[in-house]
């Protein structure tokens, strides 16, 4: 039987992200990924103020800025006169951490896997599916694996689940969640985005009609529209057929009215079936829960990557000294909890009054549309559109590089 150190779960951000600090720490690493590769479509391609700091400090900053991406500098609302209005100003942060690049996620994955690499003590396995834990004395020591139609094991000393909201290993665990009510699913599709649009700004603007809502993120080449469905309406909606959706995008983007026939079936829309909890306790013996394995976040405010990835930095510092001396305790993986328990509780409290003023309301009322408080605050308060963008930007309780994982630039 295989064994390493660490096996870590999922090559999602958080699980590259802690595999390539752990490298750099010298802890011996296997991170296993289901898939053959990381091109997988309408995955949050957000990378965060945080997050390129972040890859600042560990010397990746320059390369990073060579990846094609756009910036997003601005969350804007609309105004019952039709205009919008800065709600969420990015480009007020410091620079130069004052946008939020948009990037698809596998070449953020493939960029930090290829550094990841360079490492001695990492090994990524690709196509390689984690299917269960392995138990000694009530305490995890590995996991089963299933790899090109064969079934294996890997021992390990700690397990890290990173797969995600629907993770296998934190039911195996048994660990209880708290869950909460969430009023929509959002429904994922792409429009063109024609050539003379690709020079205007990025901004981040959603539009409301009735009881309709729907949000689309300038991409390089495309739009990735997000339309938000009360929940459990999927299977109903889709048996209406895709003219519904056109007639939807027309009436709430007259602008995008020359693109909908690039829809023409219901299979090009994949549906996020949203949900928002957390676990009361993230850890077992010698197994511990990061990113949305142990918080499965909304995509209400686009904050979950930032999150799963500062879980990963926290991670790594906790952990790294335990693990290379071989005296890992389940007192280190509460620590790491107790760490990253609070921005959780926070940021979900803030998506769950989100879910409230706007989709909960929007729904029954069928007057979908920002609260007006909120737009008095954008106009009235001065200061307070820093207030989002710091918000999202960077969460509650950013993480720093720990030293060990530090290079110079280059």
């Amino acid at each position: 039987m295989k064994r390493t150190t660490c096996l870590v779960a999922g090559g999602g951000p958080a699980g590259i992200m802690l595999g390539l600090l752990l490298a750099r720490g010298g802890v011996e690493v296997i991170v296993c990924e289901k898939h053959a590769d990381f091109l997988r479509d309408f995955r949050g391609d957000t990378v965060h103020p945080s997050t390129i700091r972040l890859l600042d400090e560990l010397g990746l900053g320059a390369e990073f800025a060579q990846l094609p991406q756009s910036r997003l500098e601005s969350l804007r609302l609309p105004t019952t006169s039709g205009e919008t209005i800065d709600f969420g100003d990015f480009s007020a942060l410091d620079p130069p951490y004052n946008f939020i690049a948009m990037i698809p996620q596998w070449d953020f994955l493939d960029f930090l896997a290829a550094h990841a690499r360079r490492e001695p003590s990492f090994k990524l396995l690709m196509e390689t599916e984690v299917t269960g834990l392995l138990w000694q004395d009530e305490r995890v020591s590995g996991v089963t694996v299933l790899t090109g139609g064969q079934e294996d094991s890997i021992g390990a000393d700690l397990v890290v689940a990173c797969d995600g909201r629907h993770s296998i290993l934190r039911a195996q665990a048994g660990l209880a969640s708290r869950n909460y009510d969430v009023p929509f699913d959002v429904w994922w599709f792409r429009l063109p985005r024609h050539p003379d649009e690709q020079a205007k700004p990025a901004n981040l603007v959603p539009s409301f009609a009735g009881r309709d809502i729907m949000l689309a993120i300038a991409r390089e080449g495309f739009y990735q529209m997000a339309a938000f469905i009360p929940k459990g309406s999927d299977a109903q909606r889709r048996a209406q057929g895709i003219g519904p959706l056109r007639d939807m995008i027309v009436r709430l983007r007259p602008d995008f009215a020359d693109r909908v026939d690039t829809l023409t079936a219901m299979d090009q829309v994949k549906t996020l079936d949203v949900r928002l909890d957390r676990l009361k306790r993230w850890h077992r013996p010698g197994l511990l829960c990061i990113g949305d394995a142990a918080h499965a976040m909304s995509p209400a405010g686009g904050v979950g990557i930032n999150l799963a990835i500062q879980d990963a930095v926290a991670t790594a510092q906790i952990l790294r000294h335990p693990l290379r001396a071989g005296t890992l305790t389940e007192t280190d993986l509460a620590a790491v909890q107790r760490r990253r328990m609070m921005p959780t509780r926070v940021i979900q409290a803030m998506q769950r009054v989100l879910h409230r003023v706007i989709f909960q309301n929007g729904f029954q009322s069928r007057r979908a549309g920002p609260p007006h408080f909120m737009l008095f605050l954008a106009r009235h308060v001065p200061g307070f559109r820093k207030l989002p963008a710091l918000f999202v930007g960077f969460g509650p309780r950013p993480e720093h590089a720990p030293d060990f994982a530090r290079r110079p630039e280059g």
